[in-house]
């Protein structure tokens, strides 16, 4: 089996700088890196940029964009764009954000969201990169993303072009979803990403962090892949977990599990 399509995201080993991560990913033979907007801006955007370029990796997202509910979201959002472009991302993943500070109107949300995006769309094809709709689990519906199916996510994607607004296929925020097959078939040209983890019982105090390793838990990963493949989608496989268990291990070693879980549990 090959890392043709491997990608590491690299909040998957949160503590490992990223020239370290960098290094790692070329050492073992990975194309692509999965990139995010914090830990770039700390090394700086122009020197990871040419981190990667010199490196010969893909970026193949940056998270994140959206929060379309904090002040300030549309500067915030443009400065996504232009870093993305810089970095030669072709995604910019957008997690939409939750309710208003003292709302309980979702619906309401829901249109916002899709409004901000219409907002920002001219400006995301102008740059050449595509916006990614990313779907979190319900559980986060109310603090950090009302956008909580694929199906919602493609309501609002399937208003603008595809090559300028897709959506993102996570494993993790999906798998439960007894409609997500017919949506990802649905999804089709509009895949822009699709990331792998597993999920874990029981759930963390923090249930951010419940991901696990390709493997190391319940979700049918390969059947995902084989959904989102069948789709039409051939682009980039991001491993990406959010973990206080695998962030406490060596980045390298961290590295070596996930290529292992995704040949064994993805490709």
């Amino acid at each position: 089996m090959s890392l043709a399509r491997f990608s590491f995201n690299q909040a998957t080993a949160q503590r490992w700088p990223l020239p370290e991560v960098v290094a790692g990913c070329v050492a073992a033979g990975v194309p692509g890196i999965g990139l995010w907007r914090e830990p770039v801006a700390e090394y700086g955007l122009a020197r990871s940029a040419k981190l990667v370029r010199d490196a010969g990796l893909a970026v193949t997202s940056l998270c994140r964009g959206g929060f379309f509910s904090a002040d300030g979201w549309r500067a915030e959002n443009l400065r996504a764009i232009e870093e993305a472009a810089a970095l030669g991302a072709p995604e910019l993943v957008l997690v939409s954000g939750g309710l208003p500070g003292g709302s309980r109107d979702i619906d309401g949300a829901r249109r916002r969201v899709a409004d901000a995006i219409g907002e920002l769309a001219p400006h995301a094809e102008a740059a050449g990169v595509r916006l990614a709709i990313e779907p979190l689990h319900p559980m986060f519906a109310a603090d950090r993303c009302v956008i909580a199916t694929l199906g919602q996510a493609l309501d609002i994607a399937e208003r603008f072009d595809p090559a300028v607004v897709g959506v993102v296929v996570d494993a993790y925020h999906v798998w439960w979803d007894d409609t997500v097959y017919a949506q990802i078939a649905r999804a089709a040209a509009r895949i822009a990403a699709f990331q792998v983890c597993d999920w874990v019982t029981p759930l963390p105090e923090g249930v951010l962090l419940g991901r696990a390793l390709p493997g190391d838990g319940c979700i049918e990963l390969r059947r995902l892949r084989e959904a989102v493949d069948a789709a039409g989608y051939v682009g980039p496989i991001e491993v990406e977990v959010f973990s206080a268990e695998v962030w406490a291990r060596p980045g390298a070693e961290v590295l070596d599990a996930a290529i292992a879980g995704y040949l064994r549990h993805v490709a």
